[in-house]
This record gives C-alpha cells, sequence and structure tokens, in this order.
C-alpha cells in the first residue's frame, strides 16, 4: 500500500529478458538506501507494485510479467526511463496524498498541458471503461502521484500540478501525447461493485 507521494525519481539503468518468458527484468538507479530495501520489498515504480529481487549500491532489480508490461507503460521502458518512486507505507506513517494499491487500472494520455497561475493544468484523458470512476474533487494516481481531479467532463479529466510536484516527479518531464499509468480511487470501484455497476 502507498500514498502517492513520490519520494524519489530513480531512472532504468538495464532491461533484459528475464528467463525464457517474455518477462523483463529492471535495475532501476535510485537515491535510496539501497541497504534498507529488503528483497521481496514492495516499491512503487510509476504506479506500478513492484517486489525488490536484487539491490545494489544505488540501484535495485524488478522483474515485470508480460501481463503488467501489456497493461501498463513499463512496456515502453528503455535504459534511460524515469521513473516516480515511492517504498510501501508502514503502519503509523501519516498518509499525506490518498491510499493507492499500486494495481495499475489502465493506461490513459496526457493529452494537454497549459499554465495557470503558477501551476501546470494537464488534462488527461482515461481509457472509456475507467471514466466512471472518476469524479470533481475526487482522487486519481498518475504515474504513482496522489493528485485531486479538478473537473472531468466527457473528454477527460483535468489536474492541476504546483511546481513542487513538477520538480519532484517524472511530471516535470511529461510531455503532451505520452501514456500515463491510471489507478482510479479504490472507493469508488468498490462502490461501483457494491451497486452492480462494475466494468
Amino acid at each position: 500500500m502507498f500514498t502517492g507521494l513520490i519520494s524519489d525519481v530513480g531512472r532504468v539503468r538495464a532491461v533484459t529478458q528475464a528467463g525464457a518468458g517474455s518477462d523483463t527484468r529492471f535495475e532501476i538507479a535510485t537515491g535510496y538506501d539501497t541497504a534498507t530495501i529488503a528483497l521481496g520489498a514492495s516499491i512503487s515504480c510509476s504506479g506500478c507494485c513492484l517486489t525488490a529481487i536484487e539491490t545494489g549500491p544505488g540501484w535495485f532489480a524488478v522483474q515485470v510479467s508480460a501481463e503488467t508490461l501489456s497493461r501498463t507503460t513499463l512496456g515502453g521502458w528503455q535504459v534511460g526511463t524515469p521513473v516516480n518512486l515511492e517504498r510501501s507505507l508502514r503502519m503509523g506513517e501519516e498518509i499525506g496524498g490518498h491510499l493507492v494499491s499500486g494495481h495499475v487500472d489502465g493506461v490513459a494520455l496526457a493529452v494537454a498541458a497549459s499554465p495557470e497561475g503558477g501551476s501546470t493544468r494537464w488534462r488527461i484523458r482515461p481509457p472509456p471503461a475507467l471514466a466512471r470512476y472518476i469524479a470533481p474533487k475526487g482522487s486519481v494516481a498518475v504515474n504513482g502521484v496522489s493528485l485531486t481531479v479538478n473537473e472531468v467532463d466527457a473528454e477527460g479529466f483535468g489536474v492541476n500540478i504546483i511546481p513542487h510536484t513538477r520538480d519532484a516527479t517524472t511530471f516535470g518531464t511529461l510531455r503532451p501525447g505520452e501514456a500515463v499509468n491510471l489507478e482510479v480511487d479504490m472507493l469508488a470501484r468498490y462502490v461501483a461493485r457494491i451497486l452492480g455497476k462494475d466494468a
């Protein structure tokens, strides 16, 4: 479980096929003290909950299944790709964002960015099946970043990125037309399930 508050931006430093299957191993360079990352620990990598399978000085490795590669942006990762990182939440810690599971619901499109005061207004277009779970003033995680939805319409939704978030996450390098990992608010999903309106 995570909060959507990014604590480091790492970079992919190696990509290799893992074994005979179509899984892929990624090594990610990080500013974390990797001596404190236990093997088997969960780390949110641009919104995807992944398991650390190896560590070294300034890096950790994860193995990603073909299923995850096909349903997230990870299939497009290359050496040098920036990655939003968040270590898993510990019991008793402050939840500053919202509860994020790290289970990406789908890939959305970052449509446009425009200045708004000192912030940047991003327009995001979700997959049609996920649009019903997004509400004004509700929460979403975009590439693992906890954000408040400003407005929703038939074309998608808008979020404001303040300068701190831009500088501390991959929003600083995001460009219109790029795909992003999207996780909707888990409460919205459970309510839809209870009401029998699950996608």
